[in-house]
């Protein structure tokens, strides 16, 4: 049977020299931007709505219908990253974006932006996204080294986040200046997923891990052989919980919570409320860096203890509210400071678990291990988007102030801080899983 090579059994440049990691994260880079530019202006275009006296809490409607493809398709995404190869599965992602960015342009092409069709297309992206996720974060491990992991993850998960910063800037300038042609938006966001099918060009070919597995119903969901080797492996199922519980408040507080902040409350434009979410995505991309540098090819526990009390820490002083009801205690220059450091911490939380992830799944596994990762983490942003969705004509009617948004978020991530113990290890030469299934 043909399995993929692990990196770290073959020779191979060093990563700022191989044109696999730059095709990676030129790869990546584009694709968030375009995510997060789309989903953004749609976002705007609901507050619009709402503050228009229309319905509320349409944002929230919008992450669900983008996450729904997470929950459905996660796992069988998973087995096809493990069946065929992940790069070929990177470039027909990046074909399929293409032609999905040409529909977007249709939802901005009449006088009002039609909500049911750009509700269809964020489902669309989401199905794209669901695909291209376990093949992209599989391709990691097989295409470096174990010690070049934390490396790889930190610089990788920065440009993730300095893709969303620029998406989310770039989203709240199109719709300040191209409102009544929101259709430039689209053309934008095509000829940046045609740039991405050519950036995927440059990653080098790998096998696939098991080109003759057969498709089992397990498979749609979680795999039950993965599911086995889950449950024999705590700390790795523990890490999926973690991450599942960080994207969970990541999913309510950006930018959903910062746009409803910064917009409702603080009565920013939609400009400046997109710096406001910008400076939350710089302090990520730098806590992603400082994570890659603290961790020396370990996975270091204390970095998620520090980031996760840290978030919790952010997430409460942002909620306290201030003299008058447009305020906070913080008011707006505090709390741009305390959402930086915020997005710092979140990046110290979620670079050593990606690793740990990645580094501890078996390579026959790989795929449905990550599809199993981002299944858990996409449950948790579609309760969050159910939450806002929720929680939003509430604080409306009983005038709460959408601060509120943080407080819920801090609570979504109170039981990871109080019942989670990971230890670090060394993950240079640390063994994965046997491929063979344990028995439980």
């Amino acid at each position: 049977m043909e399995s993929s090579t692990p990196a770290n059994e073959t020779s191979h440049p060093s990563i700022f020299r191989d044109r696999s990691f730059w095709g990676m994260t030129i790869t990546q880079f584009l694709a968030v931007f375009n995510d997060n530019l789309y989903k953004q202006v749609v976002v705007l275009v609901c507050v619009d709505i709402a503050l228009a006296g229309g319905t509320k809490g349409l944002g929230g409607i919008a992450t669900i219908f983008f996450t729904i493809p997470f929950i459905l398709l996660s796992g069988f995404c998973g087995y096809l990253s493990d069946k065929y190869s992940k790069r070929t599965i990177v470039v027909i992602s990046k074909i399929a974006e293409v032609a999905i960015m040409f529909l977007g342009m249709l939802a901005f092409l009449s006088e009002k932006p039609n909500i049911v069709l750009m509700f269809g297309v964020l489902f669309l992206i989401g199905v794209h996204s669901t695909l291209y996720a376990p093949a992209k974060y599989g391709l990691l491990p097989e295409l470096f080294s174990k010690r070049d992991l934390p490396k790889v993850n930190g610089l990788f998960q920065m440009s993730l986040f300095v893709a969303i910063i620029l998406g989310l800037a770039a989203a709240g300038i199109a719709k300040e200046n191209w409102n009544d042609k929101l259709w430039l938006v689209s053309l934008v966001c095509i000829v940046i997923a045609v740039l991405g099918f050519f950036s995927s060009m440059l990653i080098r070919r790998m096998p696939a891990a098991r080109p003759g597995m057969a498709f089992d119903r397990s498979d749609l969901i979680v795999n039950r052989e993965t599911r086995k080797v889950l449950w024999a492996n705590k700390p790795l199922l523990s890490a999926l919980f973690a991450t599942s519980a960080f994207w969970a408040t990541g999913g309510l507080v950006y930018p959903l919570a910062i746009t409803d902040l910064g917009r409702k409350q603080f009565g920013l434009s939609e400009s400046f409320t997109s710096y406001l979410a910008a400076g939350t995505g710089i302090g990520i991309a730098v806590g992603c860096v400082i994570g890659m540098l603290l961790s020396h090819q370990r996975f270091n526990a204390r970095l998620v203890r520090v980031g996760g009390w840290g978030m919790f820490l952010g997430l409460l002083l942002i909620t306290i509210p201030g003299a008058a009801p447009n305020t906070n205690m913080l008011g707006v220059a505090g709390t741009a400071v305390v959402l930086v450091g915020l997005g710092i911490c979140a990046g110290l939380y979620s670079v050593p678990l990606q690793v740990l992830i990645q580094a501890k799944a078996p390579a026959e596994h790989k795929g449905r291990v990550i599809g199993a990762m981002s299944l858990a983490n996409w449950i948790g942003i579609y309760f969050s988007g159910m939450l806002y969705s929720i929680a939003s004509p509430i604080n409306a009617a009983w005038n709460f102030p959408p601060a509120t948004l943080f407080a819920i978020g801090a609570v979504f991530l109170s039981p990871v801080l109080l019942f989670y113990r990971p230890q670090s290890e060394d993950l240079s030469d640390a063994p994965q899983l046997p491929e063979t299934t344990p028995s439980v």
